[in-house]
């Protein structure tokens, strides 16, 4: 009996998670191309040492490009995690779900490397 509880939390849980990392890789992906667009027009203007670096965000400061890079990566990696980790939530068994919370760390912890170049 709770075991039905645990997975039906599980699955609203991974739902949501899905939802939002979705909304993640939409917004990095528009600021991916937004930098990618204005790049040449932004860069002519700077010194040389930030002509090193192929996409130049005019948003933000000199971390906002890794920002990016990293949550788009985060995002991807969490998208891919939760629709997995659907996957084992319907099969619910033992190694399944060994495998979801592996995959859901390695997530987190993407997660928080983003989150970490966010506040630098």
């Amino acid at each position: 009996m709770a075991s039905g509880g645990s997975k039906s939390v599980a699955l609203v849980l991974l739902t949501l998670n899905l939802v939002l990392y979705f909304i993640v890789i939409v917004i990095a992906s528009w600021a991916m191309n937004h930098g990618i667009q204005r790049s040449g027009e932004a860069a002519s203007v700077l010194t040389t040492p930030a002509h090193i670096f192929p996409i130049y965000f005019p948003m933000g400061n000199m971390t906002t490009g890794f920002f990016i890079i990293f949550t788009l990566i985060a995002g991807v990696v969490g998208f891919t995690t939760s629709v997995t980790g659907l996957n084992n939530i319907f099969q619910w068994n033992a190694p399944n779900l060994n495998a979801a919370a592996m995959s859901s760390l390695t997530t987190w912890a993407l997660t928080l490397l983003a989150m970490g170049s966010a506040t630098s």
